[in-house]
């Protein structure tokens, strides 16, 4: 990351790609009758339009370079934080939708881990540590998800 507004340009992205996709997760779970696990999905969309918002708001003053999908540097094809694509399939099990959702959380904590560790500018590693943190608690909740499946206790998905 040479900028913080390089830095928000990719959070920005990331977070938008991972609220579009938990949410088609979530219309895919609710579409074959999985509603508990069409809540987490729906949940994590939230969460993922919740850090969109701050990027932006953070990025308010500031002018964010526009980048085409092929200007992003992300360790992979996709950004760190889309969940499988394949995971739509109406027919996936609550534990495979669990593992991928999981997959996806621990990628978007692993990008913003890497840019903490690696960048020198204070402000893009205050950035990043805060991210960080976010992307962990959701981790750390699906986890607790995964560990109340396979115990065959019913999920906590509130409303």
């Amino acid at each position: 990351m040479q900028s913080v507004e390089e830095f928000l340009a990719h959070a920005i992205e990331l977070e938008k790609e991972a609220a579009l996709r938990f949410g088609q997760l979530a219309d895919a779970m609710q579409s074959c009758g999985n509603v508990e696990v069409s809540k987490l999905f729906r949940r994590l969309a939230h969460y993922s339009q919740l850090h969109l918002n701050d990027a932006r708001e953070r990025a308010g003053f500031r002018d964010i370079p526009e980048m085409a999908a092929g200007d992003f540097s992300w360790p992979d094809i996709e950004s760190p934080e889309s969940a499988a694509i394949w995971a739509a399939d109406p027919f996936i099990g609550r534990e495979e939708a669990l593992q991928v959702a999981l997959a996806a959380e621990s990628a978007g904590l692993a990008y913003y881990t890497e840019v903490m560790n690696t960048t020198t500018d204070p402000e893009i590693r205050a950035f990043a540590t805060e991210f960080s943190e976010e992307e962990a608690g959701h981790v750390q909740e699906l986890e607790r998800w995964i560990a109340l499946h396979q115990s065959g206790q019913a999920l906590p998905t509130g409303n």
